[in-house]
């Protein structure tokens, strides 16, 4: 598993380079994270597909105008997934609401819940998933962005504190508060047996 994601570094690295080299290439960055950034905008916030969509734009205007000052020693991933944050949260402020709902399908949440609840063998139906993820949209924002770049987006400890600019104890906090009330919910609504 190292082996792949220091390939996978490497192979990011590449592809910098040759940005950098001739802005041409820029189309290799799009194509290799237009779909990532694409679902965990989705799954952060309410917006439709083409307010997602300008979202996106904007962030590859700034990772191109900004490719330069990128450091090396940083993960792109990391430094990506930050600037697609940033622009999803400035979009939210721009029309005034933070995020009602969150667009989570049933993969999407039974990796949260097979990861952080061991819920596999709770979940039985369709109805079930229904109930997990209205569960999920009531948990407050801060507590959903974590558990889905953890979960979800299967980001580690150091990349998670990267893109929210929090410290890890604080990352930490989030994770385990925002399973604590996913529980306690799920507990409320009869769905856990414990």
């Amino acid at each position: 598993m190292i082996f792949n994601k220091n390939k996978k570094d490497n192979n990011q690295n590449k592809i910098i380079q040759q940005v950098k080299e001739n802005p041409d290439n820029f189309k290799k960055i799009i194509q290799v994270w237009y779909r990532p950034l694409y679902n965990f905008i989705r799954r952060i916030s309410y917006f439709e597909k083409e307010d997602i969509e300008d979202i996106i734009q904007e962030v590859f205007i700034k990772v191109y105008k900004n490719l330069n000052s990128f450091d090396p020693d940083l993960k792109f991933s990391s430094w990506i997934y930050r600037i697609t944050r940033n622009q999803t949260t400035d979009a939210i402020r721009k029309y005034k609401t933070r995020p009602n709902t969150v667009c989570l399908d049933q993969q999407d949440l039974a990796k949260i819940f097979k990861s952080s609840l061991n819920l596999e063998e709770e979940i039985q139906n369709k109805q079930d998933f229904e109930v997990l993820k209205r569960t999920i949209n009531e948990i407050p924002y801060k507590y959903r962005e974590a558990l889905i770049l953890r979960f979800i987006e299967e980001k580690d400890y150091k990349e998670i504190m990267d893109i929210l600019k929090k410290p890890k104890g604080t990352v930490a906090t989030l994770l385990n508060r925002g399973r604590k009330k996913l529980q306690k919910k799920l507990k409320s609504k009869n769905f856990l047996n414990n």
